[in-house]
């Protein structure tokens, strides 16, 4: 084998490796935005009504008249 060609296939092997771990940091920043929007999404859900005890209300019976 050349020496250049040896040179080369390990530059390109060191730049496919920075090109991933790269890659890599791009997606973690974007989990972590999707997280943190999601959180605020989750806060910003107004809590849930208490359900009334059935037959303590008004409209808990119908009367019907034929």
């Amino acid at each position: 084998m050349n020496v250049a060609t040896i040179a080369a296939a390990a530059s390109a092997n060191s730049a496919a490796t920075v090109q991933a771990q790269a890659s890599l940091l791009v997606l973690k920043k974007a989990m972590d935005l999707q997280q943190s929007g999601a959180a605020q999404l989750l806060q910003a859900l107004p809590q849930p009504a208490v359900a009334p005890i059935p037959g303590a209300t008004v409209g808990g019976s119908i009367d019907l008249f034929v």
